[in-house]
């Protein structure tokens, strides 16, 4: 297995962590977004969104980040990572949904803005960005995972939210009123096979 990727972007950091917690033997391409790599004939062959990460493994390509859990966590065959029954499968796809909605258009845009210069209103997201952590840090009040299926294991929920809620302060999102959120993120580092999200110098984090 490839995969494409940027050590500074949420979306790269949710496959590589996945990849290494399922221990999969890959190779790892970093990708310059900053010469426009990703804009690239050969890399719009394989997304032609040109967003990255990318995951080719033989003939198969598979883009987006969360496809890329999918597709591994279908591969392992380990259900407890994406359960099969039609209730347990929705919940973790209601969190995947989060993940790609009120994450990237909260805190992960909130970085944007200190990390890579975005152009968003900071006011707006950075307030995007507490209402969906007051819902998250509710959610886990009386659960260890956020997708409530097994209290003794993650799912790819988990992973799909940790690395733009880790990286929240970057963002100047303060995580500090969020007690449930700070011990949920501590047990997703404590799980064999973590690999960190390379942190920068800004926001809260400066």
């Amino acid at each position: 297995m490839k995969l494409f990727y940027h050590p500074l972007s949420g979306h790269s950091h949710r496959a590589r962590l996945f990849l290494s917690l399922l221990g999969v033997d890959h190779e790892e391409v970093f990708l310059d977004l900053a010469a426009a790599a990703h804009k690239a004939p050969q890399f719009l062959a394989m997304n032609r969104f040109g967003q990255i990460p990318v995951l080719v493994d033989g003939d198969v390509i598979i883009a987006d980040s969360n496809a890329i859990l999918v597709y591994l966590a279908q591969k392992a065959g380990d259900k407890k990572w994406l359960p099969e029954t039609p209730a347990q499968a929705a919940a973790v796809q209601r969190w995947l949904s989060v993940a790609a909605g009120q994450i990237a258009f909260g805190p992960a845009a909130a970085r944007l803005i200190t990390v890579f210069g975005a152009k968003f209103d900071a006011e707006e997201v950075i307030a995007r960005a507490h209402n969906v952590l007051k819902v998250i840090d509710a959610e886990l009040a009386n659960r260890s995972w956020i997708a409530d299926i097994d209290a003794a294991h993650p799912t790819i929920a988990d992973i799909a939210l940790y690395s733009y809620i880790s990286s929240a302060p970057e963002g100047n999102v303060d995580l500090a009123a969020y007690a449930n959120v700070n011990a949920w993120l501590e047990r997703v580092e404590a799980l064999k096979g973590f690999v960190p999200f390379q942190k920068t110098a800004a926001g809260l984090a400066a």
